[in-house]
């Protein structure tokens, strides 16, 4: 069993999500921590991106940032070296598909197996086309997560016979962004993926208040955040780890419900 899949057997799961190097790594490598000390089960590091087009105009911002600051694939991958000397929960990539191609799809896996990162989310990636990475993947141990929408429908099954690690549910048509409300049924999305997989599922795009959070696990496996953390970043910089923990515990606790 993979150590993404582990993360989710001691009850429902909290995954937080940063943009490596909005302000800077040593921000980033301290909000990590205070996310791993107060709850959280599995973290996605973002690797910047100067399109990212699931991303709404919060993260959108992180991204610009971290690029500006000189943020590289390789400063990101030593970086995750030495976040490995101490944290111990699983990490995920998200990134895009023109990241991992232009570093080269085999170094890429290969530089994630070496440093520790245990999954791979490219959302631009279509279920369809994503044999070119997964067969990779695969052979480096790193899973190779995938993404169920709305609009998948009659695709749900399909996807989620192959799901490895877990399956990232999105709540909502649309980029990425805090939402008053979800008002998508994802209690139905949920049965048909629980019929056709034991792979663990948990829910994203837009949750950013601990009721959205309770909401989200009552019906799947865990509930992941990121604009609202980005937020946190906007408004404090280097002082926003300690108020990412404090907001991490919060919605930690209301997960578990």
């Amino acid at each position: 069993m993979s150590n993404i899949k582990k993360a989710f057997e001691s009850g429902k799961a909290f995954i937080p999500f940063i943009t490596c190097g909005d302000p800077d790594l040593e921000t980033t490598a301290k909000a990590v921590r205070e996310m791993e000390k107060n709850g959280a089960d599995i973290v996605e590091l973002g690797i910047p991106f100067s399109d990212p087009t699931a991303e709404g105009p919060v993260i959108q911002g992180a991204n610009i940032r971290a690029l500006a600051g000189g943020i590289t694939t390789d400063k990101i991958f030593e970086f995750v070296c030495e976040l490995r000397k101490d944290v111990k929960i699983p990490l995920v990539f998200m990134t895009y598909a023109n990241v991992v191609f232009s570093y080269g799809i085999e170094r890429f896996m290969s530089r994630c197996r070496e440093t520790g990162i245990d999954g791979v989310i490219l959302p631009d990636v279509p279920f369809e086309e994503k044999a070119e990475f997964q067969s990779v993947s695969k052979q480096y141990g790193i899973d190779f997560i995938s993404l169920i929408a709305p609009t998948s429908n009659d695709r749900i099954a399909m996807i989620a016979k192959e799901a490895e690690g877990f399956i990232y549910v999105v709540s909502s048509l649309g980029v990425t962004g805090v939402r008053s409300e979800i008002t998508t049924n994802i209690g139905d999305i949920v049965k048909v993926i629980r019929e056709n997989t034991s792979a663990p599922c948990a829910v994203g795009f837009g949750i950013s208040k601990p009721e959205q959070a309770k909401a989200m696990a009552a019906v799947s496996d865990g509930a992941i955040v990121g604009s609202a953390i980005i937020r946190l970043l906007e408004q404090y910089g280097k002082d926003a780890p300690t108020y990412i923990g404090e907001y991490v515990h919060e919605m930690k606790k209301a997960v578990l419900f």
